[in-house]
């Protein structure tokens, strides 16, 4: 079930664990959330890192709070928009 989160994935293409989440997102039509390639924009690595300390992707940040892991955010997609 969708929420009304403000939702912004980070990631960069080459990124194994970060497809996995966009796959997530693709296949379950997921939709509403921004996604930032760090590696295109240097804008949106610095963002990441202000947000969260750090420039690991993937990083799901939900109303401002990171979640990292691709993983725990596949999982919390899932909870979130899948029923």
């Amino acid at each position: 079930m969708p929420t009304s989160r403000q939702l912004v994935l980070y990631y960069f293409t080459e990124c194994p664990y970060c497809q996995r989440v966009l796959q997530v997102i693709r296949d379950h039509q997921i939709s509403g959330i921004e996604t930032r390639n760090i590696r295109e924009n240097p804008v949106n690595k610095e963002t990441l890192i202000q947000i969260g300390g750090k420039s690991q992707v993937p990083c799901l940040v939900i109303d401002g709070v990171p979640l990292y892991e691709s993983n725990d955010i596949i999982n919390w997609l899932k909870k979130e928009w899948v029923s």
